[in-house]
């Protein structure tokens, strides 16, 4: 009960989305003077940090004003407190000050593109196994928890067209493992997030993401999903699938250097460098190899190998580009340091997707664990992440904490 009231303490009066019509720009530009809000949740942080030069900075650009910043990349929209890849979230963004908003890239049925964290996660983002008739078509259907064996469901993009895509709605993220019942299973919450803005999240085509995005003149950062299908599928190549991501910028005459493709898989990566080399030139390798020890040092040695077949940004997970020292500081790690002097840019994800740092932080503050110990500490890290590793931008899924971060630095 106490951890309840305390984490509705926090939400509580930050909720900045700006009510819209349902529309996706209709291909025009919206012109109309943003006023950029942050919210309570920047105060809260820099309030919760340990007394200091960087605290003092912080507090001194309380008042703003804060404007849209390129440094800010929208992860999934502001999904800390909506629902991820919907309207809902990608206008809290906007609202929030992200410059470049994220579309994670799934294909339907019959091969649209739409934005979905992963392939097969309808089952934990949307309403789907509420939906009789369409819960009947997931790749594996809803499975009661039963003698110790938890509750499963699966339910891809794949298994469903556009049409039925879009009749669902967007809930936050998370399932009950132990559930017995479809309504229990859909109700996982994670403790740090809220349902107060999940009534019903607008799920979104990868072309209405774009024509939006477009509207508001911000800046495209689309994740080609690693398919969870065999490929090709129903003949459809990973290589058709990477190319239709470019193609509907095309389609929609965005410039290049509006865009940010990113993935999880060099071939992809690679293949953008190639054959659409304009916007290979601002390719994302998504590098989770840094995920066990052995595999981060293997990625750190391969950083020159990456550079010379033209990978220019990399973008492992934000533990992965700091580390501590022999004197208890936080400073840009060995990863960081030879991305450096390769040239190449670096951003990092994913801010605001921890908890509560006083609880580790776990995932995302693994290298520095031993020298934090409250939610303040995430603007220490960041600080380090700004203004020593120098990393081009930061993903976050609540964008106002970055924004008060990068207006106050001039980032």
């Amino acid at each position: 009960m106490m951890r309840s009231f305390i984490v509705s303490g926090l939400l509580l009066g930050v909720a900045t989305a700006a009510a819209v019509p349902r529309s996706y720009g209709h291909g025009h530009h919206n012109h109309t003077k943003l006023n950029v809000q942050v919210g309570d949740r920047p105060y809260y942080l820099v309030n919760e940090m340990d007394d200091g030069p960087l605290k003092e900075k912080l507090e001194s650009c309380s008042e703003g004003p804060f404007k849209t910043s390129e440094f800010v990349f929208a992860h999934r929209g502001a999904s800390l407190q909506f629902p991820e890849h919907t309207l809902e979230a990608y206008n809290a963004a906007r609202r929030q000050g992200a410059g470049v908003i994220e579309c994670d890239v799934a294909f339907t049925k019959d091969k649209k593109l739409v934005c979905r964290h992963a392939q097969c996660d309808l089952h934990t983002t949307t309403n789907v196994l509420n939906q009789t008739d369409l819960a009947s078509k997931c790749t594996t259907p809803f499975t009661p928890a039963t003698n110790g064996t938890p509750a499963a469901a699966k339910c891809c993009t794949s298994d469903f067209t556009l049409d039925e895509f879009k009749s669902l709605c967007g809930k936050m993220d998370g399932f009950n493992p132990n559930a017995t019942t479809v309504t229990e299973y859909m109700d996982g919450t994670p403790y740090f997030r809220t349902d107060l803005y999940a009534t019903c999240g607008t799920l979104m085509a990868h072309e209405e993401y774009i024509e939006l995005v477009n509207g508001w003149d911000l800046k495209f950062t689309p994740e080609l999903k690693t398919p969870e299908v065999e490929m090709p599928f129903d003949g459809y190549t990973q290589e058709q699938f990477a190319q239709e991501l470019i193609d509907q910028y095309k389609a929609a005459g965005i410039h290049p250097s509006r865009v940010w493709p990113q993935s999880f898989l060099p071939a992809d990566i690679f293949y953008w460098i190639d054959k659409e080399p304009e916007f290979g030139v601002q390719a994302v390798y998504l590098d989770e190899r840094v995920d066990t020890p052995e595999g981060y040092a293997n990625a750190t040695a391969s950083i020159p190998e990456l550079a010379a077949r033209g990978v220019k940004i990399l973008a492992p997970a934000m533990f992965a580009l700091t580390k501590v020292d022999t004197e208890g500081k936080i400073v840009p790690s060995e990863y960081a340091i030879a991305a450096k002097a390769e040239g190449l840019d670096l951003v990092a994800w994913s801010f605001e997707r921890s908890g509560w740092l006083n609880e580790g932080g776990g995932y995302y503050y693994q290298y520095v664990l031993d020298v934090i110990n409250n939610d303040g500490d995430m603007y220490t890290v960041l600080d380090v992440l700004a203004q020593q590793v120098k990393i081009k931008a930061m993903f976050s899924d609540w964008p106002a904490s970055v924004t008060y971060y990068a207006n106050c630095f001039g980032l």
